[in-house]
């Protein structure tokens, strides 16, 4: 399959003349010294990854061949889809992305699908999973929108039959948060919905994806809660985290309560989330901006924003 091409010189221009406002010591992957003074790296080597929704311009744009290959030279080893098609560069068979993937040594941890596909597809989204060698499958939407004890129950019934049949197949279903799942039934202001959840999927069936940015945004919304707390209590329902970024919204009830950003740029305390955190290398660490297609000189658009995080991602140590 022919790959797409663009100038790599202009690329690597756009890169080194990015003017996003992360610092001149961001853009060389350095960190502040708060961050980078520490003894022990904080991500693993092997489980960064990538939520390929922050570079969704760049597949529309110039195909999975090409954004593949521009995530291998960065060092990305792991990626989690959010759809299989790629725009006007043409139709593309699961079948050749995992070719794709094997040729640029990447491998598909995970996968965003809606809970329609779930409810129509579930045995078709089971077998493109198996394709592409993914050992989670998931969604990014809320369990419901009816925020009531009844509504979360029989949300909860879905996920586990639907995490029963993924796991007869070797392979674990996953609910991504946003702020909104942290807030409280509609019919119980004492019962906090994530913990709802928790309470009434089967931990061998379901499992949870924590958006550390919109987990802070939860706290600070609805607060009573640390995110790291769900994770240590927790540890065997949380494969995978999504590494975003973020600044604080003036009004706190505003949205997700924060606009995300680079990873670096923003005020998330990732140094004290992972040092705390228990049993490091049993999770996988992807890295998403939402905006970075339009948060971005272009070139290098959100592949630009993809290697600075990375770098920043790779470099972050403890304090102690």
């Amino acid at each position: 399959m022919a790959k797409q091409r663009i100038d790599r010189r202009a690329l690597l221009r756009g890169l080194a003349g990015s003017t996003v406002a992360v610092g001149a010591a961001s853009l060389t992957g350095a960190l502040p010294a708060s961050a980078a003074g520490g003894r022990g790296r904080l991500i693993p080597q092997g489980h960064m990854g990538i939520q390929l929704y922050s570079v969704r311009d760049k597949i529309s744009q110039f195909g999975f061949a090409y954004v593949f290959d521009e995530l291998s030279r960065i060092g990305y080893r792991e990626v989690e889809f959010a759809g299989y098609t790629q725009g006007n560069v043409g139709a593309i068979t699961p079948q050749q992305i995992r070719r794709l993937l094997d040729d640029n040594g990447l491998k598909a941890v995970g996968s965003h699908r809606g809970l329609g596909d779930f409810r129509t597809n579930l045995e078709q989204e089971l077998d493109i999973a198996e394709t592409l060698g993914m050992p989670t499958l998931g969604t990014a939407e809320a369990p419901t929108g009816n925020r009531t004890i009844d509504g979360y129950k029989a949300a909860a019934a879905e996920f586990n039959a639907w995490g029963a049949a993924a796991a007869a197949r070797g392979i674990k279903l996953y609910q991504h948060n946003h702020t909104i799942e942290f807030s409280f039934a509609t019919d119980r202001p004492d019962v906090r919905l994530y913990d709802l959840f928790l309470e009434l999927t089967d931990p061998r069936y379901v499992y949870l994806e924590m958006d550390i940015l919109w987990a802070y945004g939860g706290a600070r919304k609805y607060p009573g809660f640390r995110p790291v707390d769900y994770v240590n209590a927790h540890p065997e329902r949380y494969p995978m985290f999504h590494v975003k970024d973020g600044v604080p919204l003036p009004d706190p009830q505003q949205g997700n309560s924060y606009l995300d950003v680079e990873f670096g740029a923003g005020v998330i305390p990732f140094t004290e989330f992972f040092g705390e955190l228990k049993h490091r290398g049993r999770f996988e660490y992807l890295w998403e901006q939402d905006s970075a297609p339009n948060a971005q000189p272009n070139p290098p658009g959100s592949l630009g924003a993809a290697e600075r995080s990375y770098r920043r991602m790779r470099n972050l140590r403890g304090t102690r």
